[in-house]
């Protein structure tokens, strides 16, 4: 069995104001996941140990790291992230940014699991309605272009669609199978099903659960996912 997680880490900045690496770090480790799909990864080198967040965390867990910036300016670089033990094999970037929108991306891995290759996207969307809408058909034409023929494919990420109905649920549901629906914001009192994970072929989806420890509510604004997949 396999384990992926995702969690938009909001900077390590807690609900309770403070930037705390070693609380996320905690977070992943107890989840015991092969995969992590992170948003919202401060990069920035400004000298200070919290700014190299994705370098801590992937110390901290002993896993491989892909940093994936989406805002790259003088004193910021920020954006998703993948952890995971595993052999990483390739690595692609995509952009998806929408013109007068915050810039977004896709971190798009191939990953050794069992002598299979396993395809991993994550990903974080705009809150715009349109922009999602632009960001889903973008996503999908990426998926479309298969480099290897893939045991399994993953597309972990902060959608940030809270309707049901919503285009970018639904086209990515049509195209990947139905993720289920969890509650990961705000953390301490969820309400809005942010956080997806979307597993293909849908039958390999084994159990979906709020990754939870005791620190979980106030580590991050967003819970973490956590899915078991049967390769």
């Amino acid at each position: 069995m396999l384990t992926a997680v995702s969690y938009n880490i909001h900077q390590c900045v807690g609900t309770d104001g403070k930037c705390d690496p070693q609380r996320i770090a905690a977070v992943i480790q107890d989840t015991k996941a092969d995969i992590i799909g992170l948003q919202e990864v401060d990069f920035s080198p400004l000298g200070a140990r919290k700014s190299h967040q994705l370098d801590y965390l992937a110390e901290a867990t002993r896993m491989r790291a892909v940093a994936g910036p989406t805002i790259r300016r003088a004193d910021i670089e920020f954006g998703n992230a993948l952890l995971t033990c595993l052999e990483i094999i390739a690595v692609r970037f995509h952009d998806l940014t929408v013109v007068r929108r915050q810039p977004r991306g896709v971190i798009d891995a191939e990953i050794v699991y069992d002598g299979r290759i396993i395809r991993v996207l994550v990903t974080h969307f705009g809150l715009a309605l349109n922009e999602r809408r632009r960001q889903a058909q973008a996503l999908l034409k990426i998926l479309r272009q298969q480099k290897a023929n893939y045991a399994l494919t993953l597309v972990i990420g902060d959608i940030n669609e809270w309707r049901p109905r919503g285009f970018a649920l639904y086209s990515l549901n049509h195209h990947l199978g139905k993720a289920p629906s969890l509650r990961t914001f705000p953390s301490f009192f969820p309400v809005f099903a942010l956080d997806r994970i979307w597993v293909n072929p849908r039958a390999a989806l084994m159990h979906i659960k709020i990754a939870n420890n005791g620190l979980v509510r106030t580590a991050s604004d967003h819970l973490p996912i956590l899915a078991t997949v049967k390769v």
